[in-house]
């Protein structure tokens, strides 16, 4: 390696995981350089969160990222790690600060059968992350009066807009997005696509929000047919716009192989849905891909936190590793090819084939174990799964 990654270590059972993939599975095959970041939950309250940032802007100069699952605290949190403050989301924070597009897409092995059978290729959710409900401001509404939307402008001009005429109690939201956000979302869609020899799918529900999801719909548009369409059709792969519920009734009718490009909420959703039916959230890999061409390579799933209390105790673990393994060599496979260095990426290949196939042969976790078609599969902790890939690894 010449450029190092920005490496961020994470919490609870995950972290116990990083550290046995990096001594078992990358130390002793690669020179490993990173510029190494503790987002662990305590280091970040004792830094008051400026590690999560500087990580960040270490990531915008490295230009590849690999990082471990965070904790977003909750008030339980709070008081299990005597918090500060309840932290924001690391991973909330790092795609601001990057203005990034999260890339969700399974990791299909034989044996791991769909619940929708005729899903034989990966779907790739492409999630925007900003804005929409996950910044909201919302009012419990005490009574009758009158809700009004309305907005100043730095020179005066007043728009308003009825939402309601309460006779009663109730709720209000209220829900923003930006341009240059959707236009970052709708860009980084594109060159992903692009990157990777896959047809485009957008959708929202611009027939029943014609000026918020219209907005959507229209600047994807707007900017394919001004810079990617030429593009596309030379790679042969399509873009195309559909409603939301009408995406949905496509995806289950499909046999996958496509980027799904959604709005903040329904990303979120449909990225744990797609995970489920392709068998497991702890199959899942995600990548955050910046319109600048920055990358963030992480697992998809969160800490596993009660196999970590089991840890603690002593007690043995079974937890699959595969998703955090795949973000090592994404992030492997990404800075070979921004270095021109082969080897690094033919290492990411080929250890990725050994997870896969040491599962096809029938050695896994407990978990996978639940869901494989594997009809005597032997059963292995975390460490014994970790060490049957390296030796599948040797052995290719």
């Amino acid at each position: 390696m010449t450029t190092p990654l920005v490496e961020m270590d994470g919490d609870e059972m995950t972290r116990i995981l990083w550290k046995m993939i990096k001594d078992e599975l990358l130390l002793p095959y690669i020179d490993l350089k990173t510029e190494y970041y503790d987002l662990g939950l305590e280091y970040r309250n004792e830094t008051n969160d400026q590690v999560t940032i500087d990580s960040a802007e270490a990531t915008k100069k490295h230009g590849v990222a690999v990082k471990c699952a965070t904790i977003t605290p909750n008030a339980a949190r709070m008081t299990e790690y005597n918090l500060k403050e309840m932290w924001k989301s690391p991973n909330g924070t790092i795609r601001a600060a990057l203005d990034g597009t999260v890339f969700r897409a399974p990791i299909l092995i034989k044996g791991i059968v769909p619940y929708v059978n005729n899903w034989s290729k990966p779907i790739t959710i492409a999630r925007h992350a900003y804005g929409d409900v996950y910044k909201n401001v919302e009012i419990k509404v005490p009574g009758a009066g009158k809700a009004e939307l309305v907005f100043i402008g730095a020179d005066g001009t007043e728009i308003r807009e009825t939402i309601h005429e309460f006779k009663g109690s109730g709720i209000l939201q209220g829900i923003h997005n930006t341009d240059e956000s959707i236009t970052s979302f709708a860009k980084a869609c594109f060159n992903y696509a692009l990157d990777t020899k896959q047809d485009l799918w957008f959708a929202t529900k611009d027939t029943i929000s014609k000026k918020y999801d219209h907005n959507f719909k229209d600047i994807f548009q707007g900017i394919y047919d001004a810079q990617y369409k030429d593009k596309f059709e030379r790679a042969g792969i399509e873009y195309f716009y559909t409603l939301i519920d009408d995406a949905v009734a496509r995806v289950i009718r499909s046999e996958g192989g496509f980027i799904w490009a959604c709005k903040n909420y329904d990303g979120d959703v449909m990225s744990d849905m797609v995970a489920t039916a392709y068998g497991d959230l702890s199959m899942m890999t995600s990548v955050l891909v910046s319109p600048s061409g920055v990358y963030e390579y992480e697992a998809a799933h969160g800490t596993v936190q009660r196999h970590y209390y089991k840890y603690l105790k002593g007690e043995e673990t079974s937890t699959n590793s595969i998703a955090t393994i795949f973000a090592w060599t994404g992030a492997l496979r990404k800075r070979g090819e921004l270095d021109g260095i082969r080897e690094l990426q033919e290492f990411a290949d080929k250890l990725e084939k050994a997870c896969i196939k040491t599962v096809e042969d029938g050695k896994m976790t407990k978990s996978l174990a639940l869901i494989s078609t594997c009809e005597n599969p032997v059963i292995l902790n975390s460490l014994e799964f970790i060490r049957a890939i390296r030796e599948t690894y040797d052995s290719l």
